[in-house]
């Protein structure tokens, strides 16, 4: 508490670095960005249980990294995004090894009848985001990420270049500008499903 009786709220950086010394402020972080995270959740998966799988493994993941976060690299919120990014990564490789029916039976005790609808809804929504997502998947790794993070998860181009390691906005831009002219089209396409 500050002078004045004043609370201040700590920032998320803040909060990175007292989950880098234990798990206690892990819950006030979670709440921030739990809808976020489950935004990135349900434009890469199809199934409420994968999307629950997602949002535990990006939060156990912020608790085994939270030590490696460097604020001069970028804000908090650019490294969980770049974080669930690898996540999501992770994770499809993971259900290529693994079969349908253990995907299904893994997270749908996570849910509730009414937890389990709403994702169910949200998935809906996000499907021609998620066909977007397949699309870019053909790409390069590096400009299958940037496009995700701006074509996906909406983030401005210098917010992308927060989250990728040494690159500046200028050779965002022109990664973006040659994605342009291979998978971008079926991204952009889809997109524009989207916004009408």
């Amino acid at each position: 508490m500050a002078a004045g009786g004043v609370v201040h709220e700590r920032s998320d950086e803040d909060l990175l670095a007292a989950i880098a010394d234990g798990p206690g402020s892990l819950p006030e972080f979670y709440r921030r960005h739990v809808a976020k995270v489950t935004g990135v959740g349900v434009r890469r998966f199809g199934t409420p249980e994968d999307v629950a799988d997602f949002v535990a493994n990006v939060f156990l993941e912020v608790m085994r990294s939270a030590g490696g976060y460097d604020p001069r690299r970028g804000s908090a919120v650019a490294w969980l995004y770049g974080l669930a990014g690898n996540v999501a990564a992770g994770m499809r490789r993971q259900q290529q090894r693994t079969t349908a029916a253990e995907g299904r039976l893994a997270g749908r005790a996570l849910l509730d009848d009414d937890d389990y609808a709403r994702v169910e809804e949200r998935i809906d929504a996000a499907s021609a985001l998620r066909r977007a997502y397949e699309a870019i998947q053909r790409l390069g790794e590096r400009d299958r990420r940037l496009l995700e993070l701006i074509a996906v998860d909406g983030l401005s181009t210098g917010a992308a270049a927060e989250t990728t390691a040494g690159a500046g906005v200028e050779a965002l831009y022109v990664r973006a500008l040659r994605c342009q002219f291979g998978e971008l089209t079926a991204v952009r396409a889809t997109s524009e499903i989207v916004q009408s």
